[in-house]
């Protein structure tokens, strides 16, 4: 006859526990995270045309938080007001009547090269332009240096 124990059943101080913790779980995606950070470039053998690809997508956002912006004030922030006028009320006239409370973004984004986007009202391109000077940060260019702007498309 077998003998009953009942300490072995059903209590949590002798039983094993298996599975994964939180903090397993999250070591696992950070290193998971790295690796494509690192490979996955590589493999692809195309990180600057993606990050051309990511500022077109940032000046297409950019212009439309511009678009808000006009919606509600009747005008696009000036050039000296600049881009940050969608992330703070300028305190440089003209004074926007409407601005939106929280803002039109939360942070500006840089481009994928470290640079600030730039911005002028009148635009020599359309109205107003939203551009990056592309890797080499400055005018003109080619490859990866060209300027990419919201006149593009």
């Amino acid at each position: 006859m077998k003998k009953f124990n009942s300490m072995s059943c059903g209590s949590a101080s002798n039983a094993t526990k298996s599975g994964f913790t939180l903090i397993e779980i999250m070591v696992v995606v950070v290193i998971l995270g790295i690796l494509a950070a690192l490979v996955i470039p590589k493999i692809m053998g195309r990180p600057d045309e993606a990050r051309i690809v990511a500022a077109r997508h940032d000046i297409s956002s950019l212009v439309q938080a511009l678009k808000l912006y006009r919606l509600d004030n009747r005008a696009y922030p000036t050039t000296d007001q600049g881009l940050w006028a969608l992330v703070e009320n300028p305190a440089t006239e003209p004074l926007p009547p409407n601005w939106k409370p929280g803002g039109y973004l939360d942070h500006l984004p840089k481009d994928p090269w470290g640079y600030e986007y730039r911005y002028l009202n009148p635009g020599l391109h359309g109205e107003i332009d939203v551009f990056s000077y592309g890797a080499d940060g400055t005018k003109d260019g080619d490859g990866v240096n060209t300027d990419i702007g919201s006149w593009q498309h």
